[in-house]
């Protein structure tokens, strides 16, 4: 079996002495969407803003364990490249409000002072929206402003943003819940279409959601993982009570 891309071992997450994530341990394997679901404040969001390195910039934040990210521990790296490697979209499509369209997807370029030929930023721009799924829709207009976008566009062009710096994951946090149900099936057919260039880990506490794009799913509860496997699995026959009873509607 292929190694996986990302490997979570005995890994607790803290918010000074509260334990959010307890000894966590998971093997998220390449070009898959793994899902990571359970109810409000089990430490989903927590778990992908450990990997990203995000949940240290809180003040009393803290964690023990090991990430390791192709076999390289994700602490023992400077932040800065990790963010490079684990690209994010968050809940809410956060396009830079002053920005042209052309510039938000260049932008992790520009805030890293990496300089590019223009030859270079066109192509990475037009590649990064294409696989976004959102090069057709703003081809002839890339110069005008990303908030004049529809807000499953904006969405879009957050995930083209994140593409452009050619992570190998894309953390996806509940990337669909502020949008209609016609863009939330866009957003859904993207993923299923990116896994070919990217890793994603999808937080959701869309039950249905996680049922129709993940290949692998994980049911977190009280800040311990109950459950990890395949999909399909998991949502027919899981093997834990407290799964059956969250996919069931008992509690959540």
């Amino acid at each position: 079996m292929e190694s996986p891309i990302l490997s979570v071992e005995d890994f607790s997450a803290y918010f000074a002495n509260h334990c959010v994530l307890r000894r966590v341990n998971l093997d998220v394997p390449r070009n898959k969407v793994t899902a990571i679901m359970g109810p409000s404040g089990c430490g989903k969001t927590t778990l992908i803003r450990c990997v990203n390195r995000m949940h240290e910039l809180v003040p009393g934040a803290r964690v023990s364990g090991r990430m390791l990210l192709g076999g390289e521990d994700i602490y023992a790296i400077n932040p800065i490249l990790v963010r490079r490697k684990v690209g994010m979209v968050f809940q809410r499509p956060n396009p830079f409000p002053t920005m042209s369209i052309y510039d938000n997807v260049i932008a992790g370029y520009n805030l890293n002072g990496m300089r590019l030929a223009k030859g270079e930023r066109d192509r990475i721009v037009e590649e990064s929206l294409a696989k976004a799924a959102l090069w057709d829709e703003v081809k002839d207009f890339v110069y005008r402003k990303g908030t004049f976008l529809s807000g499953g566009q904006q969405q879009r062009l957050c995930i083209a943003r994140a593409l452009s710096m050619k992570p190998e994951i894309l953390l996806l946090d509940e990337p669909t819940s502020a949008l209609d149900p016609k863009a939330t099936a866009h957003i859904e057919q993207l993923m299923s279409e990116l896994k070919e260039y990217v890793t994603i880990i999808l937080v959701t506490h869309n039950i249905a959601q996680a049922a129709r794009v993940a290949d692998m799913t994980a049911f977190i509860y009280l800040g311990e993982l109950v459950e990890f496997g395949p999909s399909q699995k998991l949502f027919t026959v899981p093997d834990d009570k407290r799964t059956e009873e969250y996919l069931t509607g008992k509690f959540g």
